[in-house]
């Protein structure tokens, strides 16, 4: 078949007319690989599409046409879809900038396909592909913003903060630029997100609560969005900060139905938590939220050891390290750290 299709690609570059002509002649070709399967089908596909960034066929032609394959992708299988479309990049790369909009768009659909295998990590980096402030097309504010929050997005699913931050303040440039609220909204996700990621615990927890009050937003998501503001507070380090969070939280009469109502509650009146009471919120924690700090506690030991210090200065005058550590709940040695 590949053969066959290069044979008939061969005597139309040989033969004149109008560009609409050729255009619809080309199609006619594809429209013809495209009714093939398996093997035959990807090395069809590949022989037209090696054919078509020709240098010798006019630009005019090979972007609509290439623009018509990057459609037809979209409604193959993910698997024969991936391989022609890593294909058509590798071929086109000499030539990238004058394909730009044609590769942004096979890039777009390459990241779909491989957030659908959750396969985060390639997906994100088939976007950052995208020339989207190198480039000679001027793409739209909302498209760089989207294709930014995308991207970020998908390194929090990898794990890897670092990378989602440095795209969502790419994206931080934007998003004061867009009047589509959706797009805002979506920033505004992602960026408490990443500051959650980051155990920026405090600055999450405004963020969510912010969101929480967006009537944009479905209840469900707004009650999620108060949830991970009150998880995110109760992680966070003591302080003036926490307390006003503490204080703002208690004050909402949402908190009332969420599960670790409990926690707050004693943390805002300033009770000693045990740790038997700690069951039910830790099972409400992410992965990145459980992680261990370096003297081996994790996230949530530092934060309630901290809150029932303070607690304990508030009850005792005097108190030995032993008691200290019995009312704690820890070890002596690290009442005395």
């Amino acid at each position: 078949m590949s053969a066959s299709v290069r044979q008939q690609l061969l005597s139309l570059s040989n033969i004149g007319g109008s560009h609409k002509d050729q255009a619809d002649k080309y199609r006619g070709v594809l429209d013809a690989v495209l009714k093939t399967s398996g093997d035959e089908l990807i090395e069809g596909l590949k022989a037209f599409i090696e054919a078509i960034v020709n240098e010798n066929i006019s630009l005019v032609i090979s972007r609509q046409i290439l623009t018509d394959v990057g459609a037809h992708l979209t409604k193959l299988c993910d698997a024969v879809s991936k391989q022609v479309s890593h294909f058509t990049l590798e071929k086109v790369q000499p030539r990238v900038i004058s394909f730009e909009e044609q590769v942004a768009s096979i890039r777009q659909h390459l990241a779909d396909i491989y957030e659908r295998e959750q396969n985060w990590r390639d997906a994100a980096n088939v976007l950052v592909g995208i020339p989207l402030e190198t480039g000679q097309k001027q793409y739209t504010i909302d498209y760089k913003l989207d294709t930014y929050l995308k991207i970020a997005r998908l390194y929090l699913e990898d794990d890897d903060p670092v990378q989602a931050e440095a795209f969502i303040n790419r994206a931080s440039l934007l998003q004061a630029e867009t009047t589509n609220e959706e797009l805002q909204i979506h920033y505004k996700v992602c960026y408490a997100r990443v500051l959650d990621y980051r155990r920026k615990f405090i600055e999450a927890a405004q963020r969510y609560n912010e969101l929480s009050y967006r009537t944009i937003i479905h209840e469900g998501e707004r009650l999620t969005a108060l949830k991970n503001a009150l998880i995110c507070t109760i992680l966070a380090s003591a302080g003036q900060q926490r307390s006003r969070m503490l204080a703002t939280l208690f004050k909402d009469e949402r908190c009332q139905q969420l599960p670790a109502y409990n926690i707050l509650e004693k943390m805002y009146l300033d009770r000693i938590i045990r740790k038997s009471e700690l069951l039910e919120f830790a099972s409400l924690l992410q992965p990145h939220q459980k992680a261990e700090t370096t003297d081996g506690s994790t996230i949530l030991d530092r934060a309630v050891i901290e809150h029932n210090l303070l607690s304990a200065s508030k009850l005792y005058n005097n108190i030995t390290f032993d008691e200290l550590g019995a009312l704690l709940e820890i070890p002596d040695r690290k009442s005395v750290v």
